[in-house]
C-alpha cells in the first residue's frame, strides 16, 4: 500500500512537471514591433502605405495593423508584405481623413505606437521636386483643374500650372498653407469661416500634400462687403443681448437684399482677452454666438490686439489661440474684380505676460515680405483693399498724421505704390476717413476708412440707457456696407437699429448744457482729477442762449457736403469744430461718472472731429439740414426749433 501511495504521488509530480514543461513550451513570443510612425500619411483610398521597420523588429504578417479614429471606431488593415526594413499595408475603403491612434495586434495583445494624421488623396501622378513640402492640386466643384491660383504659406507663394497643381518649399513656419481665392470663384464654409486655408499635419521637413476645392461663381462681380469693426464680446455689459440687436439688424438687411451675393470682414477685436477665462469667453463662443445668429455669410477676420493671448510673452505665442480657433492673421483673396488683403499689424513681441499688453501698431518684416510676392500676381488697375486693425492714420486739428510705425508703414506704402488702396481698418471705436488728398503719401492713391464698431462704447451706453448705441464720438454702432460693382467701390455706415437715412444727429445747444448737479455722488471726496475730466464737458456745454447748433456727420469725409438754410431762406456757414457728443455725455458719461467717485472711468466722451457748429439768428428759427456723401446720396431734417434735448427723443424705438 505505501509502495503504491509512493508511486501515485511520483506520477503526480510528473505530471504537473510536464505540465509546467507544456506551458513554458506555448507561451506567447515576444511582442516586440518598431517602426516609424510619421504625423501625416498621405495616401489613396484603399491605397497601400510603407513603413519604415526600426532595429530589424517588423510586425509578422498574421498581425493586424489598426487605425482608430478620433470617434472611437477602429479600422483594421491587413499587413500584405513584411521584411526586416519595411512593412507595407493595405487601407480598408471605408477609413476617413483625420487623426487615428496606431495600433498592432497580434493574437489577444494590443499594442499602441502613436498618433498619426490620414490624409486620403486621389493619386494625380505628380511628383514634388526635390525640397518641396507643400504641394496638392486646386479643383472647381466640378473637379476640373483651376490654374493660376495664387497659393502660400505665408511666406512662399506660388500659383497652380495648367493641371492645377502647386507646390512650395515651405519650413511650415505658420503651420498654415491657403489659397488666394480666385475672383469668380468662393470656397467651402465651416459656420461663418470660409476655408480657405489647411492647418500643416506633417513635420516641417516631410512631404505633405493638401488640395483645396473651389465653387464656381457666377456674376460676382457685382456684391456687398459688411465691415463689421470691434465686437468685444466677453459675457459682460448685457453684451450678447445687445449683439443679438446687432445680428438681427444686419439678418434683417441681409433679407432685405435676397438674391444679392453678400461677405463680410470683421476687423478685429471680437473678443476681449482678459475676459477669456475669467467669464468663459474666448474665441470657440464667439464662434458659437455668430454662428447661432448669422446664417449663408462668409465672414473674413482680421486680428486684433484684444485677440491676442495677454499672457504670451511673444507675438507667435500671443497668436496660437487666434490660428487654431479662427485661421490665417494675415492672407489675401479676390471677390470679382477686387483683391482683398488682411494684415495683422498687431505685434505682441514684447508682451511680459501680464494685463499691460505692451503692443506695437506695426506690420512685421515677413507680411511685407509676403505682400510683395502676393501683390506681383495682381495687376496695377485692380482696387486693393487692406483690411487691418488698428488705425494707418489719425486726425488732428491740423489733419491727419501717421498713427503707426512709420519705417514699416513707410514700406508698406513702396509696395502699394502705383494701386488705388483702400485701408479699412478699426480699433479706435471712432469714425473717420481719410481720402487721397489728405492721405500724407504723396502722389498715391490711398483711402483710409476707419470704420466704427459693432460695439461702440464696448457696450456700456446701451447698457447703461437701453435703446441708446453709441460710441466716445457719438457715432452709432453699426456697421459698413459696402457696394461692389466691377472696380466701383461705394461705401455707406449703417446704424444698428435704425433706418439707413439715419447718417447725422443734430443738437440745439440752447436746449443742451451739463453741471455737477448731474452727478450728485461725485461730493467732497471726489479726487479733483476726476473733478476735472467731467468739468470739461460743463465747459463745453454751460446754459447759454448762443442760438448755436451742433450737428455730428459720423461718416463724414471732405468730399461730403453740408448745406444748412434757415426759414427765412438764408444759408447759414457750418464752421467745422472739434466736440464732444451731448447725448454720449448724456447717457453713458454721467451714468459712469455717477457711479465712479475714485477714479476716471473707462469709455467716457471723447472729443473728436466730424462736428459742425452754426449760427441761428434766434432761438425760434427753424432750420433745414442737408448732407450729401460723393455718391449723390443726401439726407435732409427739417429742424423744428427750440429744439428739445431729451435721451428719449434719441433711443431706438
Amino acid at each position: 500500500m505505501k509502495k503504491m501511495i509512493r508511486y501515485l504521488l511520483l506520477l503526480v509530480i510528473v505530471i504537473q512537471y510536464a505540465a509546467c514543461s507544456s506551458k513554458e513550451e506555448s507561451k506567447p513570443e515576444a511582442f516586440d514591433v518598431r517602426f516609424e510612425l510619421p504625423s501625416l500619411i498621405d495616401v489613396s483610398p484603399g491605397g497601400d502605405y510603407t513603413f519604415k521597420v526600426l532595429e530589424s523588429k517588423s510586425p509578422s504578417a498574421s498581425d493586424s495593423f489598426i487605425f482608430e479614429s478620433e470617434d472611437g471606431i477602429s479600422y483594421i488593415c491587413p499587413i500584405l508584405t513584411t521584411t526586416s526594413e519595411n512593412f507595407t499595408i493595405r487601407l480598408v475603403n471605408n477609413i476617413k481623413s483625420g487623426y487615428h491612434q496606431v495600433y498592432i495586434r497580434r493574437d489577444t495583445r494590443k499594442k499602441p505606437f502613436g498618433k498619426t494624421y490620414l490624409n486620403l488623396v486621389e493619386d494625380i501622378g505628380f511628383v514634388p521636386d526635390a525640397g518641396t513640402t507643400i504641394y496638392g492640386m486646386v479643383s472647381a466643384n466640378d473637379g476640373s483643374p483651376v490654374k493660376n491660383v495664387v497659393v502660400s504659406d505665408g511666406i512662399e507663394v506660388t500659383v497652380t500650372n495648367e493641371q492645377g497643381i502647386y507646390q512650395l518649399q515651405s519650413a511650415k513656419k505658420n503651420g498654415i498653407v491657403f489659397v488666394s481665392i480666385p475672383g469668380g470663384y468662393e470656397v467651402a464654409s465651416q459656420g461663418v469661416l470660409p476655408q480657405f486655408f489647411t492647418r500643416l499635419k506633417g513635420a516641417p521637413n516631410a512631404v505633405e500634400r493638401v488640395d483645396f476645392t473651389l465653387k464656381k461663381v457666377p456674376n460676382q462681380d457685382t456684391y456687398k462687403v459688411f465691415m463689421l469693426g470691434d465686437m468685444h464680446l466677453a459675457n459682460r455689459t448685457n453684451d450678447l443681448k445687445q449683439y443679438a440687436e446687432f445680428t438681427a439688424d444686419l439678418t434683417s438687411y441681409m433679407n432685405s437684399h435676397k438674391g444679392e451675393k453678400m461677405y463680410a470682414i470683421a476687423l478685429g477685436d471680437m473678443t476681449w482677452d482678459i475676459y477669456w477665462e475669467s467669464n468663459n469667453y474666448s474665441f470657440a463662443q464667439y464662434l458659437n454666438t455668430v454662428n447661432t445668429q448669422l446664417k449663408d455669410l462668409q465672414i473674413f477676420h482680421v486680428m486684433g490686439n484684444h485677440d491676442n493671448d495677454y499672457k504670451a510673452t511673444n507675438d507667435f505665442n500671443a497668436e496660437i489661440q487666434y490660428r487654431d480657433k479662427i485661421g490665417p492673421t494675415y492672407y489675401s483673396f479676390n471677390i470679382g474684380k477686387v483683391h482683398y488683403v488682411v494684415i495683422d499689424d498687431i505685434d505682441c513681441s514684447d508682451y511680459d505676460g501680464s494685463t499691460s499688453r505692451n503692443y506695437k501698431k506695426t506690420i512685421t518684416n515677413d507680411q511685407l515680405n509676403w505682400l510683395v510676392k502676393d501683390l506681383s500676381h495682381v495687376d496695377k488697375s485692380t482696387p486693393v483693399v487692406v483690411a487691418t486693425h488698428a488705425q494707418i492714420f489719425y486726425p488732428t486739428t491740423d489733419g491727419f498724421k501717421y498713427d503707426h510705425d512709420v519705417t514699416n508703414t513707410t514700406r508698406l506704402f513702396d509696395i502699394l505704390a502705383g494701386y488705388t488702396v483702400h485701408f479699412v481698418t478699426g480699433h479706435t471705436h471712432l469714425m473717420f476717413n481719410v481720402t487721397p488728398n489728405e492721405a500724407i503719401t504723396g502722389s498715391n492713391n490711398f483711402y483710409e476708412h476707419n470704420s466704427g464698431s459693432v460695439c461702440a462704447s464696448w457696450w456700456w451706453s446701451g447698457s447703461l440707457t437701453p435703446g441708446v448705441h453709441l460710441s466716445p464720438d457719438g457715432t452709432p454702432g453699426g456697421y459698413a456696407i459696402w457696394d461692389v460693382s466691377g472696380t466701383n467701390l461705394k461705401w455707406k455706415f449703417k446704424a444698428t437699429g435704425w433706418p439707413e437715412t439715419y447718417q447725422f444727429r443734430s443738437y440745439d445747444l440752447n436746449k443742451v448744457s451739463f453741471s455737477l448737479g448731474d452727478v450728485p455722488l461725485m461730493g467732497p471726496s471726489t479726487p479733483d482729477a476726476v473733478k476735472r475730466s467731467f468739468q470739461r464737458y460743463i465747459d463745453a456745454y454751460p446754459v447759454n442762449s448762443n442760438n448755436e447748433v451742433l450737428i455730428n456727420i459720423w461718416n463724414w469725409n471732405s468730399r461730403w457736403t453740408l448745406s444748412v438754410v434757415d426759414e427765412e431762406g438764408n444759408t447759414l456757414t457750418p464752421e467745422p469744430v472739434w466736440a464732444f457728443d451731448p447725448l454720449h455725455i448724456a447717457a453713458l458719461s454721467v451714468k459712469r461718472f455717477n457711479q465712479s467717485n475714485t477714479s476716471t472711468p473707462n469709455f467716457i466722451t471723447e472729443k473728436f472731429t466730424h462736428f459742425f457748429k452754426v449760427k441761428a439768428k434766434d432761438a425760434d428759427v427753424d432750420l433745414v439740414i442737408t448732407v450729401k456723401d460723393e455718391f449723390g446720396n443726401s439726407w435732409t431734417e427739417n429742424m423744428a426749433r427750440p429744439k428739445s434735448f431729451s435721451i428719449d427723443d434719441y433711443k431706438t424705438k
